[in-house]
């Protein structure tokens, strides 16, 4: 099959960070480059009168013509808006995809870097100078405002030179990467993936144009209440270091910073001065980031009303897991007020009086961000969520039986839920002990944290990152457990904590009792798990073993692990796999080459059994999601995003489409996972909500 390899080059005013369709509706393309197969690259210039071949315009639909493009998402959209060109998904092979899939970073420069494309091959990075100069408007303090082939005709050379390099290095990586993710129903997965983008979510632009109007007025008024409070030494809750230095040199007061986990843990701290904590509230509410998004939502929605390309497809780059873009609909924050308040917020915004009935003026607004996400006219909002999707997998991956059965018992009603089941586990008790058979309390609770902290090999550090990520109280929780634990678990808790002193280990700043407590019910769990604790051992065993075979298999309950060449696959139930480019034992450890989520950096990475149980069960939750998905789509519900284990659709306001048989269809276990119980539940509404 012949194979189009093609690049465009554009101008716009619009940013591109307001989004690729916002971006799109006003662009220019100054070049076109392309190649068919191994032939010559050809530039086009199109600024200079240069026209792109008939035969090269007949082969953008041919479906005997494969379109090879590096993020071809904007490629194809920008063609589109700008010379009504349709490129259809399913002819399209994107380099940029293929390498998500396989756990390798997407740009085309660090590709070549890591894939060691002879320099000759490789795209030149002084690209982006000359990307700087020719695709956006130039600094408003500039005499010159846009640069041209006229005004820079060396330097467009150097542009027509580089445009012509990513071709080759296009075709370059192409043939040096695997397929394994990226053909059959993985390819046909990620043409859903592009209509959803395509198709976007109607907003509600009033309430969010609202919204900017209370925040500045309330941005104001936090200033102003700053600056008496501080006797005009800080003018805004904003700035850190004067907030930081003010406290400290009028009130002896020293903090460590002002994250939102100090400002929390210290707000309703009794033995600071009344003024402190007040700077402190005024500081985290000034500071909620759920804000910031309304502006990028006016910025970014088309000019009918929707905003398209949220998602990333393969986004999460170790799990496959689906990616927020623009918006980020996978990280809005937790609202901080109930429903019924936020229904209330809503219709006090568009009436610009929302700080009448609110004195957390931000608060509320974060918490309305949600609301924004609204259906079509005759439209409803179909919102579904698979249940505790990595708890399930976890028991199933484990084959830890009894915990299958627990979910399968109050899946049909005849169990008590699995926060309740854990704690009974742990503690060896009978679940009607638990909390005097309430749905609600203490001990379940402390069911829920051990079920969310522990389950992928994590310790008292794990507790520590729970406690800040579900607002949880370790003093208050060491309160309540350490009494009904054993004895016996007590003096393996106490003696880890000597051992830890003594050989200087991190204590995380936990008092003895809290260390011992969580250490303890990391015990505790572990013991009521035996299936899921040995599957961490095995795990890094297959994976060592893997390593140091290349070519023979190791299976590992549900999983399999090979290396082949530079590759340690995991080999996932699905028929998909998880990669771990370059792997190497190295005395215990496990490491591979990957992108490091906080420097953004290519490098060398440890792993350990429960990263690896980690890995399989967040990528198998989205094989389970992604398998129900195209017979979602056929069932008349049109996806509009997925946010982690939710999908939000969009379907006609009748009762044949609603909740519960879309729940139905989501929580229909895939084919290739007998056994797994599934459970989902949601909601319909006019707006998108936190369930």
């Amino acid at each position: 099959m012949t194979e189009l390899y093609q690049d465009t080059e554009t101008y716009c005013e619009t940013p591109i960070r307001n989004g690729l369709h916002r971006y799109a509706e006003d662009v220019e393309i100054m070049v076109f480059a392309y190649a068919v197969d191994n032939d010559p690259v050809t530039v086009l210039d199109l600024t200079a009168g240069d026209k792109i071949p008939k035969e090269i315009l007949r082969m953008q639909d041919a479906p005997d013509v494969v379109k090879v493009m590096q993020n071809s998402q904007f490629d194809r959209t920008v063609l589109r808006h700008a010379m009504d060109i349709i490129i259809p998904v399913e002819q399209i092979h994107d380099t940029m995809i293929q390498a998500l899939a396989h756990g390798l970073p997407g740009g085309l420069d660090k590709l070549c870097d890591i894939l060691r494309i002879p320099f000759d091959e490789a795209k030149d990075k002084a690209g982006k100078q000359l990307i700087n100069l020719f695709c956006k408007p130039r600094p408003k303090n500039m005499k010159l405002r846009r640069a041209t082939r006229h005004s820079h005709a060396v330097e467009w050379q150097q542009f027509l030179d580089y445009a012509g390099m990513d071709i080759t290095s296009m075709r370059a990586i192409k043939k040096k990467m695997p397929m394994w993710n990226y053909q059959g129903f993985e390819h046909e997965l990620w043409q859903l993936d592009q209509r959803i983008n395509d198709r976007g979510f109607k907003v509600d632009t009033e309430l969010a144009q609202a919204a900017i109007r209370a925040i500045e007025i309330a941005q104001k008024k936090l200033a102003k209440r700053t600056s008496d409070l501080t006797h005009d030494d800080v003018q805004k809750a904003t700035q850190r270091d004067r907030m930081l230095k003010h406290i400290c040199d009028y009130y002896g007061v020293v903090l460590p910073d002002l994250k939102k986990s100090t400002l929390e843990r210290r707000v309703n701290d009794t033995d600071l001065p009344w003024a402190v904590r007040e700077l402190l509230a005024i500081r985290l509410e000034a500071s909620m980031t759920g804000t910031s998004k309304y502006q990028k939502l006016i910025d970014a929605v088309s000019s009918d009303g929707r905003l398209r390309g949220t998602l990333q497809f393969d986004g999460a780059s170790r799990t496959r897991r689906w990616a927020g873009r623009v918006f980020q609909p996978q990280n809005l924050m937790r609202p901080t007020h109930k429903q019924a308040e936020i229904d209330i917020g809503i219709k006090a915004l568009k009436m610009d009086g929302v700080d009448l009935i609110e004195s957390n003026v931000m608060g509320i607004v974060g918490s309305c961000i949600r609301g924004v996400i609204i259906p079509s006219e005759n439209k409803k909002l179909i919102v579904s969520d698979l249940s505790n999707i990595e708890g399930r997998l976890g028991a199933w991956l484990a084959d830890e039986y009894w915990k299958l059965q627990a979910f399968a018992d109050y899946d049909a009603g005849e169990g008590a839920d699995l926060y309740r089941v854990a704690y009974a586990k742990a503690f060896g008790i009978d679940v009607s002990q638990v909390d005097g058979g309430k749905d609600k309390g203490p001990n379940r609770q402390i069911g829920k944290v051990m079920e969310l902290m522990l389950q992928y090999e994590g310790g008292v550090g794990a507790f520590l990152t729970g406690s800040l990520t579900y607002n949880i109280d370790l003093d208050e929780l060491a309160e309540i457990a350490w009494p009904e634990i054993p004895e016996s678990i007590k003096q393996e808790a106490m003696g880890f904590y000597d051992w830890t002193v003594q050989h200087r280990r991190s204590t995380f700043g936990l008092t003895k009792k809290v260390f011992c407590t969580c250490d303890a019910l990391k015990r505790l769990w572990r013991l009521a798990h035996p299936q899921i604790s040995s599957l961490w051992k095995d795990l890094a065993n297959a994976a060592r073993s893997a390593i140091l075979n290349p070519g023979k298999e190791y299976p590992c309950r549900h999983v399999t692990f090979i290396r082949k060449g530079a590759w340690l696959r995991m080999l996932l139930p699905s028929g998909a796999c998880l990669c771990y480019p370059a792997p190497r034992v190295e005395g215990n450890e496990i490491t591979y080459m990957g992108m490091n989520q906080y420097s953004k950096r290519w490098q060398r990475i440890k792993t350990y059994g429960g990263k690896f149980l980690e890995n399989a069960c967040q990528s198998v939750a989205r094989d389970v999601m992604a398998d129900r998905m195209p017979n979602i789509e056929a069932e008349g519900y049109n996806i509009l995003l997925t946010v982690h284990d939710e999908l939000i659709t969009e379907a006609p306001d009748q009762e044949e489409w609603n909740e519960k048989e879309l729940s139905r269809l989501l929580s229909t276990a895939p084919s290739w996972a007998p056994g797994l119980p599934l459970a989902a539940g949601g909601f319909e509404a006019q707006r998108y909500r936190k369930d």
